[in-house]
This record gives C-alpha cells, sequence and structure tokens, in this order.
C-alpha cells in the first residue's frame, strides 16, 4: 500500500501573485477534500426515485413485475405513485389501437402498487360518478327558470265584498 502511494504523482496549480504557507495549505485542504469527494460518489451510483426509464429501473437490480393499462389519462396516475413512493416506468405500446401501457415497477413493490392502483381506480371511479361543474350549473339555471314562471304576481286582489 505504502509503496502505490509514494509512486502517485499529484499535479496542483494555483494562481497567485505571492504563495504563502497558509495559501498552498488551503490549496491542499481543497484538493483532498475534492479527492474524497469523489471518491464517495464514485462508489455509490444515483438511485433515481419516482418516474423513471425502464434503463434505469433495472440498474437498481430488483426484479422487474409490470401491469397492463389501457386508460389514456396515464399522467393522473402519476400523483399517486408519487404519493405511494413507487419507483416506476411507463412504456407506451403503439402496435394495438388505441395504445396501451405498460407501467412497469420493482418486484418488491407489489404490495406498495396494488395498492395505489386500488386508489387510482377509485378515484376515477368517483370522478366519472360525479357530474360536471357544467352540468350542475345548466341544471340549477334550468330550475331557476321554472319557478320563476311558477311565481306569477297576481294583480287582481279580491277583498271579499261583493255588489
Amino acid at each position: 500500500m505504502q509503496d502505490e502511494v509514494n509512486t502517485k504523482v499529484v499535479a496542483i496549480a494555483i494562481k497567485g501573485g505571492k504563495i504563502t504557507a497558509d495559501v498552498l495549505d488551503k490549496a491542499l485542504k481543497k484538493f483532498v477534500e475534492e479527492i474524497e469527494n469523489a471518491q464517495k460518489n464514485a462508489s455509490q451510483p444515483k438511485t433515481y426515485r419516482g418516474k423513471q426509464s425502464i434503463k434505469h429501473l433495472v440498474e437498481q437490480n430488483a426484479a422487474i413485475s409490470n401491469i397492463e393499462v389501457t386508460d389514456g389519462n396515464i399522467k393522473a396516475f402519476e400523483r399517486t405513485a408519487n404519493k405511494y413512493g413507487i419507483d416506476y416506468a411507463l412504456k407506451k405500446d403503439t402496435s394495438e389501437q388505441p395504445p396501451r401501457y405498460l407501467v412497469f415497477f420493482k418486484g418488491r413493490d407489489v404490495d406498495v402498487m396494488t395498492q395505489a392502483f386500488k386508489e387510482f381506480s377509485a378515484k376515477k371511479v368517483m370522478q366519472n360518478d360525479k357530474p360536471s361543474l357544467k352540468k350542475k350549473l345548466v341544471q340549477s339555471l334550468e330550475q331557476a327558470k321554472a319557478q320563476h314562471k311558477e311565481k306569477v304576481k297576481v294583480k287582481d286582489k279580491d277583498r271579499g265584498v261583493e255588489l
């Protein structure tokens, strides 16, 4: 080990008008700090979270499972997946009409993924059952017009006295 350290040569270039011992000391400390940071980053590959490519998902050395989704509004699923902290990748299969989407995720996230899909599908069903705001507005305007027609003012008042 000591022979390896002795054989390495390091070149440091410092720009300055007058190089003092303090300047050289700071430069060497900065250099050592940069080497340590580079070694830390090299030993740990970057881990991706959330939506990512299939390549990055495979690099994480986990079994990969997939679910087929035929809904065109796959973008709405991303919010639910981020809520559950799922690492996933989307792949669009255009060989069929309408196109289908494959959601790839880690095998150990199966339980979490099924729960996220349950919540997502329940939310979609609720949205489909709910009438839109425009329909509610049109319906309330029609009701208001119908009530206005029923309220006809009576201009003739009968006092109850007859001749």
